[in-house]
């Protein structure tokens, strides 16, 4: 199936733009690297690395990079979880101390309910945010007794089931519970019971090797001149149920297959296919009932469709799985830098690539192909005032700024008219809407310049 997809021709020409406008995005912010794939139903149908892993090394990013993806883990905790529940060895609700009889936080709120495991996964329980230590800061992450020792003296912030409050508290606490239930650690318990019958090969629970040779190196924010510095590798030791994995968008696609199946009982499933939707489906609505949790995941509603995920940041890495059940699309996006901001490119994939997707699994007609001749004209052109890029779209040939955040919205249609030559089909009024692209082609039948209504651009290799 995902060939047949990927085969389309509206697939194709929006995943042109998709990669176009990411290669773009990359030059212009400084980015160091980035790895991207996009699932539907029960394939990865495409995936492209962008950049570098490693920018001294000139290690190229593919979809087989290594990233840490910081609090995607707290999806793999939540399925643990979920596991042991339809295994009869707890309930959501029940009291967290039931299963950790050590679990004592002076409370503000003592007419308050018991903290129960519910709570943890939906981020209601009213903890504090973090333990009570500052490895955000120093990149020093205590132990699990340094956790347990210092729990006592911190106190509840809210009442539980009275405000949403983020907390990696919360999931290591869930991933306690997992380790006591289970009788063994809590990264041998998710290796066995998700990793390993996922086939997710290329995912560590564990703090994996910092030379890892797959891994990609984490970089600081671009500050205000341009640098970069390198992050420092941290272990999450005690909180690594909330914030320690690190994995690939090929290992992560199959975590998605995995959440968008149909069947419970379809390849190696790992839960029931009624607990993979109680985990979709919203347990705490935000007051302006666009965003949620489920149990683990993030929720919200966008233009009148649902989507779930989780997103991660560690010290030199932003992550991102985003997926829409109804539509059995999912985007995991991975970057090295503290400002790879991977949500940008989920949006862009899921307004651009997704609906071509859904068309061509609905085996509507496809549109008209894009002219083989156009292959000369396509590619990357600069002058002085900006860049431009050329390729098919939807069977036209379209001219765009990949630079901008919206290329969209300023796009130009090439409308041939004459040999080398197109007309300028524009809604911008300020651009050269009506007049002529004319290619100039040198005697190898490359393009030497183009012409722009009275101006030039002249090719480009690369960003």
């Amino acid at each position: 199936m995902a060939g047949e997809i990927l085969a389309h021709q509206a697939v194709a020409s929006n995943i042109d733009l998709l990669s176009a406008w990411i290669e773009a995005q990359i030059a212009y912010r400084g980015q160091p690297g980035l790895s991207i794939g996009l699932v539907y139903d029960q394939a990865l149908v495409w995936a492209k690395g962008f950049g570098w892993a490693d920018v001294a090394r000139k290690v190229p990013a593919t979809p087989q990079t290594i990233y840490r993806i910081a609090s995607i883990t707290k999806l793999f905790t939540s399925t643990a979880i979920l596991q042991l529940r339809d295994a009869g060895k707890l309930q959501l609700d029940d009291p967290v101390r039931r299963h950790l009889p050590w679990f004592k936080v002076q409370n503000r709120y003592p007419d308050a309910p018991p903290i129960t495991i519910r709570h943890l996964l939906t981020h209601t329980a009213g903890l504090p945010r973090e333990a009570p230590f500052p490895y955000w800061t120093d990149s020093n992450f205590p132990t699990r007794a340094q956790v347990r020792e210092a729990l006592p003296q911190q106190e509840t912030v809210f009442p539980p089931e009275t405000k949403w409050k983020y907390s990696n508290l919360a999931l290591t606490l869930a991933g306690e519970i997992v380790a006591a239930i289970a009788d063994q650690p809590y990264p041998t318990y998710v290796r066995q019971h998700i990793l390993n019958p996922l086939q997710l090969g290329d995912t560590f629970v564990e703090t994996i090797d910092p030379d890892h040779l797959q891994l990609a190196t984490g970089y600081g924010r671009r500050l205000p001149d341009g640098s970069r510095t390198l992050s420092p590798f941290t272990d999450g030791q005690g909180i690594t149920p909330a914030a320690n994995m690190a994995s690939t968008v090929e290992d992560l696609a199959r975590f998605a297959i995995f959440q968008l199946a149909d069947d419970a009982d379809h390849g190696r499933q790992i839960l029931r296919g009624s607990t993979r939707r109680e985990m979709q489906r919203v347990h705490w609505l935000a007051p302006d009932w666009q965003t949620g949790r489920g149990l683990g995941f993030q929720i919200s509603r966008q233009g009148g469709k649902t989507y779930i995920g989780h997103g991660g940041a560690l010290q030199g890495y932003r992550t991102a799985i985003q997926m829409s059940p109804d539509d059995k699309i999912s985007v995991i996006v991975l970057t090295n830098a503290d400002d790879g901001n991977p949500l940008l490119y989920i949006e862009k994939a899921f307004q651009w690539v997704a609906p071509a997707i859904l068309k061509a699994a609905s085996a509507e007609p496809e549109a008209t192909r894009s002219n083989p001749a156009w292959e000369p004209y396509l590619g990357k052109y600069r002058n002085v005032w900006r860049d431009a890029q050329i390729l098919p779209l939807n069977g036209e040939l379209v001219m765009l700024d990949p630079s901008l955040p919206h290329p969209e919205l300023d796009m130009s249609k090439l409308i041939p008219v004459g040999e080398h030559t197109f007309q300028i089909e524009s809604d911008n009024g300020f651009g050269a809407d009506g007049e002529l692209v004319i290619f100039e082609l040198d005697d190898q039948n490359k393009v030497a310049r183009v012409k722009v209504g009275e101006n030039y651009a002249y090719p480009l290799a690369e960003w």
